[in-house]
């Protein structure tokens, strides 16, 4: 799922200037060519996974983990500045 993914955002970059190009143009010959581009060249498509386990749930944006992982990377002390808190 992890190389889908890695694929999916590929395919999203080659294809971006294009499809900006022929929606900007905004006519009927422009949306039957955005039609014929891959299902996989849309933005829409991707999604967001852990970058260690590939799990796509409970995703932490500015981590760049799952919950899970970044409970376990925290309470090693492997990411900087966060640190569990306990009373």
């Amino acid at each position: 799922m992890k190389a889908r993914e890695v694929k999916r955002a590929k395919l999203v970059a080659k294809y971006a200037e294009r499809k900006a190009a022929l929606k900007k143009q905004g006519d009927y010959e422009a949306y039957q060519a955005l039609q014929l581009l891959p299902k996989n060249a849309s933005r829409v498509r991707l999604h967001n996974r852990c970058t260690i386990t590939g799990r796509p749930k409970g995703f932490m944006r500015m981590f760049g983990l799952s919950r899970i992982q970044f409970r376990e990377m925290a309470s090693a002390g492997l990411i900087p500045g966060v640190k569990k808190a306990s009373w």
